[in-house]
């Protein structure tokens, strides 16, 4: 930190006051020669080039940690105590009005991809050890919905639209890390997907890429075409509300029974835990008056990984925080 100021008490009035400068509105009004343009409507600082500015946010990728406000770049990049940041932004900020709402257009948004590596070892590695079938690993990667990234050789997932441009992307870290989160820009309308290769009417939904990546194994170990199946991931653990009848459809499932109406059947195939059993049940309120709709959960372990390693008589990786937990 830049100093060892005594703990003072901030008006919280103040502190929301402070966090309302975009880390790209300062840049611009306060520090301009440290700005640089690098494509469209990203950026970058002239001082780290690796730390990216893109549709509000900031992630610089050299360090693996991001932020949205100038406060949060003051903080984590220039090292200013909180206070410090706090005291700067209010008395710069008095004169700055924050611009006004633009109102929502239908533009796409920018998808900010990490550099990838040259090779795809530690992903697939990575994939192989959880139970993954190589051959399959080699088909996303030859089509380009998974590789790996240069900088930290996460596995990064891609989910592409109609016409085959890639619109989302997820990352996970590899080698004994549990690090998992979604590229700036990201469409989650567009989640990584494996459609079949032949018109079908069913559709099979996962929380995650590796739960889908993990049933289309299995579906080959049983001496089944996965490829006859449309498998979809919902980039994450969706949250139905409190009220199930409040609740939305997750917008990838949307999408995909928008651009596919053909589709008569759903397959659930959400976690075994208390989030999985919820989404499901939120899920079949929500879709079986149009749709025939089928609750397979992992037969046994928490999600469908869990299940495709116990199928195969593999033991469950540790990742470097459960050991840490453990000790």
């Amino acid at each position: 930190m830049r100093s060892n100021r005594p703990y003072v008490q901030l008006d919280p009035a103040v502190i929301e006051q402070a966090r309302q400068m975009d880390l790209l509105s300062y840049l611009q009004r306060y520090e301009p020669n440290n700005l640089k343009r690098v494509t469209g409507k990203v950026y970058c600082t002239r001082e780290h080039d690796s730390l990216k500015i893109s549709n509000g946010k900031w992630y610089w990728w050299s360090r693996g940690f991001g932020g949205v406000s100038a406060l949060d770049y003051l903080i984590k990049v220039k090292e200013y105590s909180f206070v410090e940041a706090v005291e700067l932004l209010t008395g710069i900020t008095a004169d700055w009005k924050p611009p006004p709402v633009p109102v929502p257009k239908d533009e796409p948004k920018e998808l900010l991809l990490p550099p990838k590596n040259k090779d795809c070892n530690r992903v697939t590695e990575y994939l192989f050890g959880r139970g993954i079938d190589l051959s399959i690993i080699q088909d996303c990667i030859a089509d380009g919905t998974i590789f790996e990234s240069s900088k930290y050789h996460n596995v990064v997932f891609i989910g592409k639209d109609e016409s085959g441009t890639p619109k989302y992307a997820a990352y996970r870290g590899t080698i004994g890390s549990s690090f998992k989160g979604d590229a700036s820009g990201s469409d989650k309308r567009y989640s990584f997907r494996l459609l079949a290769d032949k018109p079908s009417d069913t559709v099979h939904l996962f929380e995650a890429a590796i739960d889908l990546l993990s049933y289309a194994t299995y579906l080959k170990c049983e001496g089944k075409d996965y490829k006859s199946e449309n498998l979809l991931s919902l980039s994450g653990v969706y949250q139905p509300k409190k009220e199930i009848k409040e609740s939305k459809i997750p917008i990838a499932l949307t999408t995909f029974l928008k651009a596919n109406p053909h589709i008569k059947t759903i397959f659930l195939h959400l976690d075994n835990d208390r989030t999985g059993r919820l989404c499901t049940a939120a899920l079949k309120e929500l879709l079986q008056k149009d749709y025939k709709i089928v609750d397979e959960p992992p037969p046994v372990g928490k999600d469908f990984n869990d299940f495709l390693l116990s199928y195969l008589g593999i033991a469950r990786p540790i990742s470097s925080r459960e050991r840490s937990d453990a000790r």
